[in-house]
């Protein structure tokens, strides 16, 4: 059927997280009309929630300026040892080497500024890993007096949308600070405009290309010509359960880290437009703390403890990068020997509080984790096990064998210590710390994600791919809503924000070689 256009821009970009904010900033400086639109009521998307807002971008003006001797080609050999030949080795090698020019030019806006924030890689021991994290910069903290209108408008703290805490009257900070400078930078614009409570929910085809697209927004339904391209970059499905349970993706919505948004509008809306997909079993995964809400949220930095499977034995290292860690506890579910939740055990050396010290979402009042049945104590470790219903003698032997290492100072069962992140929270010194001062504790866990990782499969360029391996003129995709270029892994910190920023913009680099007298102004076919 034809049907009237009811607007025209250049550009269209679905996602508001670092993603589209880059692909909305990059149209608009190259001098495209740009719409962004943003399904939620705030922008940001996860990024927000990122208290770092960190970019994996090797060898970028940043670094060079701080005298760091890496290499592309040593960055490349490490991504590509950690992730290996799951995904295409071209789009690995895109990554890598374009992080760096992105900085660059981003550099060249004042309002687009950065600084180091070292954070080591997260396989220590595959060939030309960075212990010292110097691969890892984030965004400037930016004044909120600089962009006021964003401070209610820009999604996050964590603790804002999840125990209704104020937002910050100061500063953007973390993943706060990269969308609302990239955002206040693509306002100076003409010809842009960005949209909340905006959701794209299909896409217009003719001939094969796609054309522009379908926003709905209070019920009503809008047609948006997009005459160099589509761009989407809206996000995982983290938030929709039939997806989850559709594609194997393991867990729960009320456990993800992404916001509510986050649905899997412009996957389905993609797959309906003819895109193949990839990756769509796997997240960005980590361990949760599990809170008297019901949810388990990403926790990390670990003081103390041990994580016991269902028959009291440890069965992970704890201390390793939240995603491997994630995926071990989920190994084990699979195996059969852990079910959720599983238990941190540890002592009382700093009282009852599980020894995590940074739980994303802040921890609630003591008692409530009490009465909730999810902080557990006894005098001796025999009860302690009775608490959390493993064998007794299993617990006292792992509890034994654990302190016996800690004393040799090498864990020999899971390595604990024996790379660089495993030390990142403890000043560099040895993470294992004895359990032997009672009364003894145990805290619930489940797993946690910070979004899922699979999408629309794309080439070099973001251009979306069909079943048959060839480009669906005029749709892009970047983020979370494109197949990761990292598969199975996550090579670092950074990697889901600086994919999603680098891919958005070599997508709009791409459109702008697009002609746009591809259709009549007044009319197109709806897919």
């Amino acid at each position: 059927m034809t049907e009237v256009w009811d607007e025209t821009v250049d550009v269209l970009v679905a996602g508001s997280g670092a993603g589209g904010a880059t692909g909305a900033y990059t149209a608009a400086r190259e001098g495209l009309s740009v719409t962004l639109v943003e399904a939620s009521d705030k922008f940001g998307g996860t990024t927000a929630y990122s208290g770092g807002g960190g970019m994996w971008f090797p060898c970028n003006p940043v670094l060079r300026r701080a005298g760091v001797d890496d290499t592309l080609e040593d960055a490349l050999e490490y991504y590509r040892a950690v992730v290996g030949d799951r995904t295409p080795a071209a789009l690995q090698e895109t990554y890598v080497r374009n992080g760096a020019p992105l900085i660059e030019y981003l550099e060249a806006d004042e309002l687009l500024k950065f600084s180091l924030l070292p954070w080591p890689d997260y396989f220590g021991k595959a060939p030309k890993a960075r212990a010292d994290g110097m691969r890892h910069i984030a965004a400037k903290p930016l004044k909120v007096a600089v962009a006021p209108d964003l401070r209610e408008s820009v999604r996050g703290p964590l603790d804002a949308d999840r125990l209704g805490q104020p937002q910050p009257a100061d500063y953007f900070v973390g993943g706060r600070a990269l969308i609302a400078r990239l955002l206040t930078a693509t306002a100076r614009f003409p010809d842009t405009s960005a949209r909340l409570d905006t959701a794209l929910v299909e896409l217009v085809v003719e001939g094969g290309d796609v054309t522009g697209a379908i926003v709905e927004s209070g019920g009503q339904r809008r047609a948006i010509r997009a005459r160099r391209g589509v761009l989407l970059a809206a996000g995982g499905f983290e938030h929709n359960d039939e997806m989850r349970a559709h594609y194997g993706v393991p867990g729960h919505s009320r456990d993800t880290m992404g916001p509510w948004g986050n649905r899997g509008l412009a996957h389905l809306a993609g797959i309906a437009a003819g895109a193949d997909t990839d990756l769509m079993d796997q997240a960005w995964w980590s361990p949760g703390l599990r809170h008297p809400d019901g949810t388990s949220a990403f926790a990390l930095w670990f003081t103390g403890g041990i994580f016991v499977d269902d028959r009291g034995r440890r069965f992970v290292n704890e201390s390793a990068a939240y995603d491997r860690l994630g995926r071990g506890v989920l190994d084990a579910v699979s195996a059969g020997t852990v079910t959720l939740p599983y238990w941190m055990v540890y002592d009382d050396r700093e009282g009852l509080i599980p020894p995590v010290k940074a739980t994303n979402v802040s921890m609630v009042a003591t008692e409530r984790y009490v009465e909730a049945g999810l902080w557990r104590t006894a005098d001796t470790l025999e009860g302690l096990a009775a608490e959390i219903g493993v064998p007794p003698q299993e617990l006292v032997a792992t509890v034994a064998r654990f302190n016996d290492q800690v004393r040799a100072g090498v864990d020999e069962d899971f390595g604990r210590g024996e790379e660089p992140y495993d030390r990142a929270f403890s000043g560099g010194e040895s993470p294992l710390v004895p359990i032997e001062q009672g009364p003894f504790h145990a805290a619930a866990f489940g797993v946690s994600d910070l979004g899922t990782k699979g999408g629309l499969r794309t080439d070099t360029a973001a251009r979306v791919l069909n079943s048959r391996d060839r480009v669906i003129g005029g749709l892009y995709a970047a983020g979370n809503t494109m197949a990761a270029p990292s598969g199975t892994a996550y090579p670092g910190g950074g990697n889901p924000i600086g994919t999603s920023m680098l891919f958005s913009h070599l997508a709009v680099r791409d459109m702008l070689s697009r002609s746009d007298e591809r259709l009549p102004e007044e009319q197109s076919t709806r897919a």
